[in-house]
């Protein structure tokens, strides 16, 4: 190690997957605290800006790994937002869920869908599907975001 170089914790981060055990860095704690203080879901860039502003040093390639492995984890839902860009948060839900998520302001309900979950299964069962996974996001308006609409401020 150089001279005058901080080492960084090494302790594994717990893995739910059973995968490959983490390194808990401090741009890992940073960005995991970031996420902790969001109540939307936020993209690496986004929140890669929240931590400059923060004055944590990490650099984008870090914030998109770190972001991934979280993800990988289960530690954090990610999503496609309506531009096709991947978005990450920290859900209170821990069990398979679903989203509806404003265009335009980014605000996210977590939903539980059970007719989705039985359409689905069934779908997959009709044609021979097994070992299935999937994702149900719903875009639209909040209703915040409905009455700026209506009010001709949106």
């Amino acid at each position: 190690m150089p001279l005058g170089a901080k080492a960084e914790s090494t302790t594994p981060a717990p893995s739910q997957g059973g995968g490959k055990e983490q390194r808990v860095t401090k741009q890992r704690r940073a960005v995991s605290a970031a996420l902790d203080e969001l109540d939307d879901f936020v993209s690496t860039q986004e929140l890669y800006r929240i931590l400059q502003n923060q004055g944590v040093s990490v650099s984008l390639a870090t914030a998109y790994r770190i972001l991934q492995s979280l993800a990988d984890e289960g530690l954090v839902d990610v999503l496609r937002n309506g531009d096709g860009e991947a978005v990450y948060r920290r859900c209170a839900v821990t069990g398979h869920h679903h989203h509806l998520l404003c265009r335009n302001c980014g605000k996210a309900v977590e939903v539980e869908a059970p007719a989705v979950e039985t359409w689905a299964a069934r779908t997959a069962a009709e044609h021979g599907f097994t070992e299935v996974a999937h994702t149900v996001e719903i875009f639209g308006l909040c209703p915040d975001c409905t009455g700026l609409r209506a009010a001709g401020k949106l």
